[in-house]
This record gives C-alpha cells, sequence and structure tokens, in this order.
C-alpha cells in the first residue's frame, strides 16, 4: 500500500512540474534571481492527484497544499503521510505503516491524463495517471 502511496506522490510531483520561464530582460543580478526562483518552485507535488492500481485495487492519492497525502483504495482512505521532492525524486513517508520509512520514487513532468511509468528506490514499480487536483479531508491517524 505504501508502494502505492509512493508512487502516486512521485506522479503528482511530475505532473505539477513546469519549466521555467525566461527571466525578463534588464538587469543581470535581476535575472539571475527570477531564474534561480522560477528553477526551485517549478517542480511540486503540492495539490495534485494520482490514480494507479495496485495490488487489483482502484486507488487515488492526493496530496494537500502542504504536502500531506491520502491515498483512497475503493473509496476507502487507507493511508496517509507526508511528502517531499528531493532531487528529480518524489518521497513519501506513511504515518500508517512506519516500519517502511521514507520511500522514493522517480518522477517527469506529466500534464493532466498523461501516464507514466515509475520506480521506487526500493525496487517497486508504478504506471499511474495524473488527473485533476481531489482535495480530500484531513486523514486521521
Amino acid at each position: 500500500m505504501r508502494l502505492t502511496i509512493c508512487l502516486t506522490a512521485a506522479l503528482v510531483l511530475a505532473a505539477c512540474s513546469k519549466p521555467a520561464e525566461a527571466p525578463p530582460a534588464g538587469n543581470a543580478d535581476e535575472a539571475s534571481a527570477n531564474a534561480s526562483a522560477a528553477t526551485l518552485a517549478a517542480f511540486q507535488l503540492n495539490e495534485t492527484s494520482w490514480t494507479f492500481t495496485y495490488k487489483g485495487k482502484a486507488s487515488q492519492e492526493s496530496v494537500d497544499a502542504s504536502g500531506n497525502w491520502i491515498l483512497t483504495q475503493d473509496g476507502k482512505q487507507t493511508d496517509h503521510g507526508t511528502s517531499v521532492m528531493k532531487g528529480d525524486k518524489a518521497c513519501f513517508t506513511s504515518e500508517v505503516d512506519k516500519k517502511t520509512g521514507e520511500e522514493c520514487w522517480t518522477t517527469k513532468p506529466l500534464e493532466v491524463g498523461q501516464s507514466m511509468d515509475t520506480t521506487s528506490d526500493k525496487g517497486n514499480k508504478l504506471t499511474v495517471t495524473r488527473v485533476a487536483y481531489v482535495p480530500v479531508a484531513p486523514a486521521k491517524s
């Protein structure tokens, strides 16, 4: 289950990624600062949702504005935790499955409706699809 959550989060991060915009003409220092800020903020999982199938169950994962994620399977919340981007990987930590620890997934930029195959640092594989963001109520521990 944690694998599913992590994979979904990775896809969400990839989906939110946008290329940095070209800096405006003008002061070189100002342009450099603008480019750095755009690069730092370009790749986010926050406020994204993903779908995938894990162990035969239809799954959806949503990441809120603060990086908290909730996994729903067959209409029931089954896991939740926190997510962060580390370089080009989306990393997830479950509040339910504390034995697994953090799991990081490969990512790439995706638009809503696009899919990708992702692999975790633990060798788990998933195909995830970015969907329109679906806010969910906070999970209960």
